[in-house]
């Protein structure tokens, strides 16, 4: 097996985080467990509050005050109102100060080691690709709900259609970057919500850098705030906009 932490040295994961209190706790848990378990990397975290009404913030203050003696590479960051996800990674991509910067969701959906399993396999192999977790590839691992994999269908119909974007799953929140790719990415989007994953690839290609889908194993989470009709129609909205933006004014 790859000595992983020799490859990755420093690590920024980015939570962003919107009214997420029921599921924070937990959460905050296995990120203790993922750092106290891997002391040889450096592991930064960074929570953006996305404007949340519920006591996320408090919950993730808590937590900072009682660790940051222990590891001083904890951050929150609080944003005024909900700017929406594409606002709040680009808030902590760009504060991020590590050598690789992962984002991830606060359910922990997909585990946090799996970044780690992904070096140990060799599936990290160069440093300008972008690696999207997928759960649409055979070997990925998946627990969902019927819903999602309908909406999956349906924004992975718009985004061939419309963007000629070939990728199986580009809405799976766990992704990988080289830091310093991300921030020349992350500076230029534009796009605050469900669109912003497919302006990052869209800014990738622009720029020469390949996006790798990669496998994860991802459980449905109970919680979700997703409402299938209503995130439908903005998905449909989402992928117009970046049409318009990006295929026609070239």
């Amino acid at each position: 097996m790859r000595k992983y932490y020799k490859m990755i040295s420093s690590l920024t994961v980015i939570f962003p985080i919107f009214n997420e209190e029921k599921r924070l706790r937990q959460g905050i848990k296995k990120i203790q467990s993922i750092i106290s378990k891997n002391k040889k990397i450096k592991i930064e975290i960074i929570f953006v509050n996305d404007g949340s009404k519920d006591g996320s913030k408090y919950i993730a203050s808590k937590f900072i005050k009682s660790f940051k003696k222990r590891n001083a590479r904890i951050k929150l960051i609080n944003l005024k109102k909900n700017f929406g996800k594409g606002a709040a990674l680009k808030k902590g991509i760009l504060q991020s100060k590590s050598k690789w910067t992962l984002t991830a969701d606060i359910d922990m959906s997909v585990s946090l080691n799996q970044v780690f399993r992904w070096f140990n396999s060799n599936l990290i192999t160069k440093n300008n690709f972008i690696y999207f977790g997928s759960r649409e590839l055979k070997s990925s691992k998946v627990k969902t709900k019927f819903y999602r994999r309908f909406l999956g269908l349906v924004f992975r119909f718009f985004t061939k259609l419309f963007l000629n974007i070939n990728l199986k799953d580009t809405q799976c929140g766990y992704k990988l970057y080289y830091t310093k790719y991300a921030k020349k990415i992350f500076s230029k989007l534009k796009s605050e919500r469900f669109e912003h994953d497919l302006e990052i690839v869209m800014l990738a290609q622009l720029q020469g850098l390949t996006v790798k889908e990669l496998p994860v194993n991802w459980e449905h989470k109970s919680g979700s705030k997703i409402n299938i009709l209503l995130d439908s129609f903005k998905m449909f909205l989402g992928v117009l906009k970046i049409f318009f933006n990006y295929k026609l004014i070239k």
